[in-house]
């Protein structure tokens, strides 16, 4: 016989603490079928690209539904009724407003905050707290964790790192408050361990320790749960449980193959150095590490994430899709014809990584909806033309319904140097984050819904 469970029923083993997906099981979530988009929880997400985008292969020609994909978009084509393209969006405070050069590290510093950066390298900095971190001061007590911060690269949080700007505005887009930016995790084991060990330090260790001592996996500390857990809960969920368990496995499998791989000892090839247990393809460690978050939102470990793809001014080489050249140095392209080929084929992979994303999040059902159905998702960059290092029309897209109340598959055009804070507030406020402003904002964006 079905019994309900409690939604916060947890996989528990030494060393292990395994929240689960939603299942139909789980009190008080007898109503799913018909009202999925109260009780599935909103997420929300920011992925951040440097150095920003070749424009004239990003902008749709055509508003409104049914838009062309451009080049660059055409990845998306399968989720194209999912994601919106919001042109016309600005961050004020990129710009330079009197302190000059250090376009990239305020870029970064203001993508989320709308706060002027301090120009400062030493101890103090000074930007503003972020739209996640402000959502997770008021909703984050509802998950395990407040948010949940990644990145593919490493960045010191400390000297300079571009035109006397400190590296942590290059380094960081989520800042808790003014003065303290949320350092991001690039290591995927070290996520995996967050996500999924318990809070009890000394058994998380021990627990790891052993499981790469005996190559074991971590469901094998939780499998009596497992099995106990599968006797209380109906046939649909036991094969919903299946499939989260065996894509946390996959993913595990994923990480010791990178771990294992002697090939990848630190090296400089693309100018970015790698720590043991990186993946040495750059789009495979950007997958990994969005395939946590998306496990992180579906077993509801945190409704909050940032996801830097690179820092900001990254010379990040591109080796794998045939660039050799340094990304930053490529963006400084002045009207160059070869160097634009080559920014809109990286532009083109980013896309590619962000639509594996957008895809797998579709494909997770949670009642009449999917986790995308459930999430917002932005991406852009804080710069428009990598050239020109202009700070408005930036290339701004929403995925998602944000659990029903926007209805995304659109171009839509607003108004020169609308604040991207406005969406923010939109944001917010679906989140249940509820605000009338947000920073430099002037109001809710419209035409979402």
């Amino acid at each position: 016989m079905t019994k309900n469970i409690p939604r916060r029923t947890f996989l528990k083993g030494f060393g292990a603490a395994m929240s689960l997906p939603l299942l139909e099981s789980m009190a008080p979530v007898k109503a799913l079928a018909t009202s999925s988009a109260v009780e599935s929880p909103v997420r929300m997400a920011f992925m951040f690209v440097p150095n920003g985008i070749h424009m004239e292969e990003w902008k749709p020609t055509s508003e409104g539904a049914h838009f062309d994909l451009t080049r660059i978009l055409k990845p998306l084509s399968p989720v194209q009724r999912d994601i919106s393209i919001l042109s016309g969006l600005t961050q004020d405070k990129g710009r330079a407003n009197g302190d000059g050069a250090g376009d990239h590290a305020r870029s970064a510093g203001v993508f989320l905050t709308g706060v002027q950066p301090l120009k400062s390298q030493g101890s103090e900095i000074r930007a503003g707290i972020s739209v996640d971190q402000f959502a997770a001061q008021k909703v984050g007590h509802k998950t395990r964790f407040a948010s949940l911060e990644i990145g593919t690269e490493r960045g010191r949080q400390s000297g300079k790192c571009d035109s006397g700007y400190s590296c942590a505005y290059s380094n960081n887009v989520s800042w808790r408050n003014a003065t303290t930016p949320m350092a991001k995790e690039t290591n995927p084991r070290l996520v995996f361990e967050r996500i999924f060990g318990n809070d009890i330090k000394g058994e998380k260790n021990e627990s790891l320790a052993k499981r790469q001592r005996y190559r074991q996996s971590i469901l094998d500390f939780v499998l009596e749960d497992a099995k106990a857990l599968t006797r209380k809960v109906s046939g649909n969920d036991k094969n919903k449980l299946d499939e989260y368990l065996t894509a946390v496995r996959e993913i595990e499998q994923r990480i010791e193959r990178a771990e294992n791989n002697k090939a990848l000892k630190p090296n400089f090839l693309d100018g970015i150095e790698k720590p043991d247990g990186v993946p040495s393809n750059y789009g495979d460690h950007i997958r990994l590490m969005g395939d946590m978050m998306i496990l992180a939102f579906q077993a509801d470990v945190t409704r909050i994430s940032t996801f830097m793809l690179a820092n900001a001014g990254s010379n990040r080489s591109y080796r794998d899709i045939g660039v050799s050249e340094g990304h930053h140095s490529l963006s400084h392209h002045q009207n160059d014809q070869i160097k634009l080929e080559k920014i809109s084929k990286i532009n083109t992979f980013h896309i590619e990584q962000l639509s594996y994303i957008l895809q797998k999040m579709k494909s997770i059902r949670e009642g009449e909806r999917s986790l995308l159905d459930n999430t917002m998702i932005v991406y852009g960059s804080g710069i428009s033309d990598g050239n020109k290092h202009n700070n408005e029309n930036l290339p701004i897209l929403l995925a998602g319904r944000g659990g029903g109340l926007i209805q995304p598959g659109r171009h839509i055009q607003y108004s020169e140097d609308t604040p991207l804070n406005n969406l923010f507030v939109s944001m917010l406020n679906q989140m249940g984050a509820t605000t009338n402003s947000f920073n430099d904002s002037t109001g809710a964006l419209p035409f979402l819904s």
